[in-house]
C-alpha cells in the first residue's frame, strides 16, 4: 500500500501541466509553444482559427513526409566515389608465368593413348574421307569403352520438326534401331538440346552448322571403318540442308534415357569439350605429384631471368600445380621472403624474362592455342590464370607496363563486403595454399561444395574437400551430367553469388601491353645458340622461334590511383536537414520538440491517473455492492453478537404444553455514549467535570 502511495504522489508531481485534462493541457501548449501557428489557433476568432488549424495541419504533414524522405535516403546507406593520385614506391606485383599447355605430350601419351585414336576416328567420320583414306583398314580395332561413356553425336535436322541422332561410331547392324528422333526430352537445367527440347539458358542453339563440303553425313557405320552413307542430296540441294550438327550426348548413367545434348556453333568446339572430358576423368586418378612430374619443370621453361640489376634464376620462383595449365611459377609471392620494391619506374628496373614453351611437345586436342600465360596479382593471394589471366605469344617480346589502382569498400551497412572471408559461410578451399580471402576463391569453393553434394565426387579443375575423390567415369559414370547441370543451373549459380563477399581492400593492375617479333631475323641466330647452349649444353641449335617468349614487366610510373568510398548521407547531414525543413515550414527548432515531447509525456500522466481513479473507483463499488444499506454502527454490532433477546433462536419447535416461559429482556447498554464528541459540541458543564 506505501508504494502505491509512493507512486500515485510521484504522478502528481511529475504533471506540471496546467491541469488535469486533456483539453486544459492543450490549450496550455498551444499558448506556450515556440512554434508558430498553434497560438494563433486559440487567440484568434473563429474564421481565423480554422484557417490557422488547416494551415498547421497542412505544413506538419509536410514536415513529416519530408523527414520520411529524408531518413529513408540516410537508411538507404548511399556512397559516393572519390579518385586521389598518390606517388610513393610500390611493392612489385605477385607474376605468375605457366604454359598454356599443362603437360608434355611425350609424358602423357601413354595415358590418352585411346582418346587420341577415337578422337582421330570420330575426326575422319566427321570429315566424310572417302573409303580408300580411311586409316581405319590398317589400325587396330577401336576400344569404345571410353566412348559409349560420353559419346559425340551428329543430329540430322533435314526434317526440322523430327530431327534425327547419328551415333559417329554406330554399327550397320544396330543403326536402324539406334536411331532416334529428339522431340520430347527436356534440358537438364540450362542445357540447349535439339529440336522441340527447351532451353533455359546461356547454351545458344547451333546457327552455323557444320558443314560437309558436298558429300553426305555419315549415318551407319562400323567400328572397322566400314561406312554406308545415307542417299546423295539431290544435285540442287541448297548448301544448308547438307549440314549436320555435332553435339556432345551427356546421359545420367550409361543406357539411360535421361540424357542431353550440348550443342556448338563449330566442330572444333565440340571436339574440344568432349576431349576435356575424357581427359578430365583420366587425369583424375593420377596422383598430384605424378601430374607434377609430367608438367614443365622450371629449369626447362625459365631460361633467363632478371629484375632490375639484379639476376635471378628459376629458383626465385616458387612453384605450384594449377590444375588449367599444370605447373606454374610465382615470383615475388611473399610467402617465404619479404615482398620485393621497385626502386624505380620504367622498364630498366622491371622484371625481364626469357621463357621456352616447348610448343613442340604440345597435346594436339586439348590445348589449341599456344603460348604462356601469365597473371599479376597481389602478393599471397592465388592466381586464377583462366579469369584474369592474358596470353603472351611466341616469338615475340611482349611489355607490359603497369598502373596500380587501390580500391576501398565502405563494409556494413554500406557494403556488403568482407575484410578476410571469415565472415563468409562458404568454407574456403584455396585455404590449403595459405593464400588469402578472393571471391574467385570463393565461387569456385562453392560451386565444389555442390558438386560434391549432388553428384558425390569433386571436379577436376577444383580442390577437394576432406575425404572426397576426383570424378571419374568409372566411379562417377554419370558424372559429366551432373556436372554439365550443375554448371548450367541458375538457382546453384544464385546461391553462391549471394553467399560469397567481395574484399573490402583490393589492389589492381592495369596493364598497357605492346608487342613485337623477337628476336629479330639478323639476331636470331646466335641469340638461339646461346640460349640452346646455356639450357643443352649443346652446340647446335635446340630452340625456335616458336617456343620461345621474352616479357618485360615494370612500373610505368609510381602515381598510383586510389578509389575509395565514402558515406553518402551522415547523422550531421541527416540533423541539419531535418531541422531544415522544420524551421522552413513551421518555424521549430529543437526546443519546440522538446516542448512536444514534454506534452505528450504530460498526456500520459494524465492517462495513467485516470486510469488510477478509474480503478480506484471501480474498487469501491464492488465493495458498496456487498453492503447495499448503511454500515452498521458499533452498538448495533455488539447488540446483535451479546444479547440473546435480540437473536432468534434456530432450535426445534417443542411441544405446546412443554414451551419454556418468556425470559425477560434486558436492554443494551448505550455504547454511543462512549464516542469522542468535537469540542465545539461539549458545554461549560463538561469543561467543570474535567476540572
Amino acid at each position: 500500500m506505501n508504494l502505491k502511495k509512493y507512486f500515485v504522489r510521484a504522478l502528481h508531481r511529475l504533471q506540471k501541466g496546467p491541469g488535469y485534462t486533456y483539453k486544459e493541457l492543450l490549450v496550455w501548449y498551444c499558448d506556450n509553444t515556440n512554434t508558430h501557428g498553434p497560438k494563433r489557433i486559440i487567440k484568434e476568432g473563429p474564421k481565423k482559427k480554422l484557417i490557422w488549424f488547416f494551415l498547421t495541419l497542412l505544413f506538419a504533414s509536410l514536415v513529416f513526409w519530408q523527414w520520411g524522405i529524408l531518413i529513408n535516403t540516410y537508411l538507404s546507406y548511399n556512397v559516393t566515389s572519390s579518385l586521389s593520385i598518390g606517388f610513393k614506391t610500390m611493392k612489385f606485383p605477385a607474376v605468375t608465368v605457366c604454359n598454356a599447355n599443362p603437360f608434355k605430350y611425350s609424358e602423357v601419351k601413354h595415358l590418352l593413348k585411346e582418346l587420341d585414336r577415337l578422337i582421330e576416328a570420330a575426326l575422319e567420320r566427321i570429315l566424310q574421307p572417302t573409303p580408300g583414306n580411311s586409316s581405319e583398314n590398317i589400325s587396330p580395332p577401336l576400344d569404345l569403352e571410353l566412348w559409349h561413356q560420353i559419346p559425340l553425336v551428329l543430329i540430322d535436322e533435314h526434317d526440322k520438326d523430327n530431327p534425327v541422332i547419328l551415333d559417329i561410331f554406330e554399327s550397320n547392324q544396330g543403326a536402324a534401331g539406334n536411331q532416334s528422333t529428339v522431340g520430347n526430352q527436356t534440358a537438364a537445367d540450362n542445357e540447349t538440346v535439339v529440336g522441340n527440347q527447351t532451353a533455359a539458358d546461356n547454351e545458344t542453339v547451333v546457327g552455323k552448322q557444320m558443314a560437309v563440303d558436298n558429300e553426305t553425313a555419315v549415318g551407319n557405320q562400323t567400328a572397322a571403318g566400314n561406312q554406308t552413307a545415307p542417299p546423295p542430296a539431290p544435285a540442287n540441294a541448297t548448301l544448308e540442308e547438307k549440314k549436320y550438327k555435332l553435339a556432345v550426348k551427356l546421359c545420367s548413367h550409361q543406357g539411360s534415357d535421361n540424357c542431353t545434348y550440348r550443342n556448338f556453333t563449330s566442330a572444333a568446339q565440340a571436339v574440344t569439350e568432349w576431349y576435356i572430358l575424357q581427359s578430365t576423368s583420366i587425369l583424375s586418378k593420377v596422383p598430384l605429384q605424378e601430374r607434377i612430374r609430367m608438367g614443365y619443370q622450371a629449369e626447362d621453361m625459365i631460361l633467363a631471368c632478371l629484375y632490375g640489376a639484379e639476376p635471378c634464376n628459376y629458383k626465385n620462383f616458387t612453384q605450384i600445380y594449377h590444375p588449367d595449365h599444370g605447373n606454374c611459377y610465382i615470383f615475388n609471392w611473399g610467402m617465404d621472403e619479404e615482398a620485393l620494391n621497385s626502386s624505380n619506374p620504367g622498364a630498366e628496373f622491371g622484371l625481364k624474362l626469357i621463357l621456352d614453351i616447348s610448343q613442340q611437345d604440345y597435346i594436339p586436342y586439348l590445348s589449341s592455342a599456344a603460348g604462356a600465360r601469365l597473371m599479376l596479382h597481389q602478393q599471397k593471394s592465388f592466381p586464377f590464370l583462366k579469369d584474369q589471366g592474358i596470353y603472351a605469344m611466341a616469338g615475340t617480346e611482349t611489355s607490359i607496363g603497369v598502373l596500380v589502382d587501390e580500391l576501398e569498400r565502405m563494409g556494413y551497412p554500406y557494403s556488403d563486403c568482407t575484410m578476410n572471408g571469415s565472415d563468409v559461410p562458404v568454407k574456403n578451399l584455396y585455404s590449403q595454399y595459405n593464400t588469402s580471402y578472393s571471391i574467385q576463391a570463393c565461387l569456385r569453393s562453392c560451386f565444389q561444395n555442390h558438386m560434391v553434394e549432388i553428384c558425390g565426387c569433386g571436379h577436376y579443375m577444383f580442390p577437394l574437400p576432406e575425404g572426397v575423390n576426383y570424378c571419374n567415369n568409372e566411379d562417377n559414370p554419370g558424372w559429366a551430367y551432373c556436372y554439365s547441370s550443375l554448371r548450367s543451373s541458375i538457382r546453384h549459380r544464385q546461391i553462391c553469388i549471394d553467399s560469397c563477399k567481395e574484399t573490402c581492400n583490393d589492389t589492381q593492375y592495369k596493364m598497357t601491353i605492346s608487342m613485337a617479333d623477337w628476336p629479330s631475323e639478323a639476331s636470331e641466330d646466335w641469340i638461339f645458340h646461346i640460349l640452346s647452349y646455356e639450357r643443352d649444353m649443346s652446340t647446335n641449335v635446340t630452340l625456335d622461334r616458336n617456343g620461345i617468349i621474352k616479357l618485360n614487366i615494370y612500373f610505368q610510373e609510381y602515381n598510383y590511383r586510389t578509389i575509395s568510398e565514402s558515406a553518402a548521407t551522415t547523422i550531421v547531414w541527416l540533423l541539419s536537414s531535418l531541422g531544415g525543413q522544420f524551421g522552413f515550414w513551421m518555424g521549430g527548432s529543437v526546443l519546440c520538440l522538446i516542448e512536444f515531447g514534454e506534452i505528450i509525456i504530460d498526456s500520459l500522466w494524465i492517462t495513467v491517473i485516470n486510469v488510477i481513479g478509474w480503478c480506484k473507483g471501480l474498487k469501491q463499488k464492488r465493495a458498496q455492492a456487498r453492503y447495499p444499506d448503511a454500515p452498521p454502527t458499533v452498538s448495533e454490532l455488539v447488540e446483535a453478537h451479546t444479547n440473546l433477546g435480540f437473536q432468534h433462536e434456530d432450535g426445534g419447535a417443542l411441544p405446546r404444553d412443554e414451551a419454556l416461559p418468556p425470559e425477560p429482556g434486558t436492554p443494551p447498554p448505550n455504547y454511543d455514549s462512549l464516542r469522542v464528541q468535537p469540542l465545539d459540541v461539549l458545554g461549560p458543564d463538561s469543561d467543570a467535570e474535567t476540572e
